[in-house]
């Protein structure tokens, strides 16, 4: 056997997660309206697909930002040519631009303290490797994305501490709960350098309120610890409250001039909010001039393509567009969410109720066979191999309440989706007999083109 290093060997990744499981299962037989009607929908995915059509259209009529055209001649040269790791200043202006209008200009952003990174997992980790040492810990309120066990630990060696929030108040963040998660961090003789904070959040779909804002910011000034704030959800906010960044939150109480003021982190990314992951734009955004300088020699390791900068350089600047696309599309995600939510409550399914996101957290609990983790893992199994849904079980997310489920709705077809509603109706209709599918799942497939769902 070959001698690997121990990060080679490394089970902390998460893969064997259930998240990452269900993908698995989803590439071996994926569903294709034409070539395999039977198959698995991804519904584990959070992209967004919903405005794909402003993207195109823009790039049609604007055919110098693909082709390195520039006042009639050619920047190919200078863009394949070496760049330094500061990134295009061009590129930065806007995108801060870009990032101040989706949080309606209550915040300015200054792209000197800006760091681009290849996305936001790389932004996440960047920030761990200048926050912590390994072993010291990141209080996280749960449920959260299961992509984080691997974005913040698994390299870095930092801890995650879970703070745990109930479905009671709607898994809001609480003194009570933020208090005992750094109990139990001395417990485990961790030092906590920081409360990590997802805003909007994955996978609930909800922002954070002034409530939950004071609890974090009071408790982060009194232990004299860092708030990342991941945003790369802001641009979905498309219901009720606006969006509040934690940067907005700090300024709103005065505290720009004390020193929780540098150690206020903000990630960002294109991900989400224009639906560009493979373009891989992600940021970090910090006061801390030292942090700024660390991230960014840091990103060397992740730099973010010239052309890729050029292109979006030139589609962020048009400020039109950019206004249309920001209100065109919270308005399609609106729709598409009510399409899901009503769905699913038609049935007896109800949803966490959430105002952003690509997803919704979907409460099963009364599928269960019983009030535990092993039977919310027998209803995903079902749902998965019968149904042929993939949905990411709420112990993925590390929520500590069986029965939920995050039940993404922006990275299909409208068609798509009512199929999955339907399905997921079909199931319960059936009281969960996995028998259901064979019998009447392809009657209805065959129906789905006059299916609507309202």
């Amino acid at each position: 056997m070959e001698m690997l290093s121990k990060k080679a060997t490394c089970k902390s990744h998460g893969q064997d997660s259930s998240y990452f499981l269900g993908w698995q299962e989803y590439e071996k037989n994926p569903f294709n309206e034409d070539r395999n009607p039977l198959g698995i929908i991804q519904m584990g995915l959070a992209e967004n697909q919903l405005s794909f059509d402003l993207l195109e259209s823009w790039l049609a009529r604007n055919p110098d930002a693909t082709m390195f055209g520039s006042n009639g001649g050619s920047i190919f040269k200078e863009l394949a040519l070496f760049q330094d790791y500061h990134g295009l200043q061009t590129f930065k202006t806007e995108l801060v631009e870009f990032m101040a209008e989706i949080r309606r200009n209550k915040v300015r952003f200054d792209p000197q303290k800006l760091v681009l990174t290849a996305g936001a997992t790389s932004a996440n980790e960047t920030l761990m490797f200048c926050l912590a040492e390994p072993g010291e810990a990141f209080l996280i309120p749960t449920p959260y994305y299961p992509g984080f066990d691997r974005d913040l630990k698994w390299r870095t060696g930092v801890k995650i501490v879970p703070i745990h929030c109930s479905s009671l108040n709607g898994f809001r963040i609480t003194k009570a709960a933020l208090d005992e998660a750094y109990d139990e961090a001395l417990k485990l003789n961790l030092r906590v350098k920081g409360v990590f904070i997802t805003n909007p959040s994955n996978p609930l779909g909800t922002t954070m309120n002034q409530d939950e804002f004071n609890h974090v910011i009071s408790f982060a000034v009194s232990k004299n610890i860092h708030i990342v704030s991941d945003e790369i959800y802001a641009g979905t906010v498309f219901d009720s409250s606006k969006f509040t960044s934690i940067i907005e939150a700090i300024m709103d109480r005065n505290l720009e001039k004390t020193d929780i003021w540098s150690r206020i982190h903000v990630v960002s990314s294109l991900s989400k909010d224009l639906g560009l992951p493979g373009f891989r734009i992600g940021m970090i955004y910090s006061n801390n001039e030292t942090l700024i300088a660390a991230a960014t020699k840091m990103s060397s390791f992740g730099l973010v393509s010239s052309q890729t900068q050029y292109l979006l350089s030139k589609l962020l600047g048009d400020k039109k567009f950019t206004r249309h696309y920001i209100q065109e599309n919270q308005r399609r995600l609106k729709k598409r969410q009510q399409v899901l939510v009503s769905g699913l409550q038609s049935y007896g399914i109800p949803c966490l109720k959430s105002n952003a996101g690509l997803f919704c957290w979907v409460d099963m609990r009364n599928l269960l066979s019983s009030n535990a983790f092993e039977a919310e893992m027998e209803l995903w199994k079902k749902i998965l191999y019968e149904v042929g849904l993939n949905i990411s079980p709420g112990s993925s997310c590390h929520c500590t309440e069986p029965g939920w489920f995050r039940v993404c709705f922006a990275n299909m077809s409208q068609e798509t989706l009512n199929l999955s509603i339907h399905r997921l109706q079909a199931f319960v209709t059936s009281n969960g007999d996995g028998n259901y599918q064979n019998q009447k799942l392809s009657t209805r497939i065959s129906r789905r083109n006059s299916l609507v769902v309202s």
